[in-house]
């Protein structure tokens, strides 16, 4: 467990809690997201389910790009990588502006609390470090048709890239909730941790901190 939980965890024993907020912190409790099971199963997925989500997606656009828009191998592997590491901005951005948009009205708390605030109300929930595919594949189609509209058939090749950033970052944040950091990645698990467990307020960038660093968003270190 990271250190900032385990200090988190051992200030919590020193205090008062209810059961439901030791919950929150040791990854054991689950938020309800929709009263109904049927819809609250679509709001849980799995590192499993994830990898045959992205996978396909990244295959089928580069299939699509190959076989019916062929362009040369060097601007198709461009074009690619500019999409991979697109991705990591729209992250930043999305982060800070979509999944932290919250104000007084109760669509914007529910619309916080669906997309992200379970998240930060359960962190460890396993059933939860991921987007399910329902809303994966809406996400994707949307940023499909903006692509194609801004760059047109080439978008067949920055598609499957972006996707592939994204599919990169969503692992990232698994692991990062899950293990114990990796020798020389233990600044990146601090950095999200801190954003849980301190001041979500900072340290937007999962799978990078480089824009937090571009948009001064870097969490206070002591």
């Amino acid at each position: 467990m990271p250190l900032l939980i385990f200090k988190t965890l051992s200030l919590c024993r020193k205090t008062k809690i209810t059961m439901e907020q030791r919950q929150k912190f040791n990854g054991t409790g689950q938020g309800q997201v929709f009263k109904n099971p049927f819809l609250e199963m679509f709001t849980k997925t799995s590192p499993i389910i994830a990898f045959f989500t992205d996978v396909p997606l990244i295959l089928f656009f580069l299939y699509m790009g190959i076989h019916f828009f062929p362009i040369s191998l060097g601007l198709g592997a461009t074009l690619y990588i500019v999409g991979l590491f697109s991705w990591s901005l729209t992250e930043y951005l999305l982060h800070r502006w979509v999944f932290h948009f919250v104000n007084e009205t109760k669509w914007a708390q529910r619309f916080h609390y669906i997309v992200h605030g379970v998240h930060h109300e359960y962190p460890r929930d396993e059933q939860r470090l991921f987007m399910p595919p329902l809303p994966s594949y809406i996400y994707a189609a949307m940023f499909f048709g903006i692509f194609y509209l801004c760059m047109g058939n080439y978008a067949f090749f920055f598609m499957p890239g972006f996707v592939n950033g994204y599919s990169i970052y969503s692992f990232t944040h698994w692991a990062i909730h899950k293990f114990q950091p990796p020798k020389g990645l233990q600044f990146l698990w601090k950095h999200h941790n801190m954003h849980h467990y301190r001041t979500n307020e900072k340290a937007f960038g999962v799978s990078s901190t480089l824009w937090d660093h571009v948009f001064k968003t870097l969490p206070p270190q002591k």
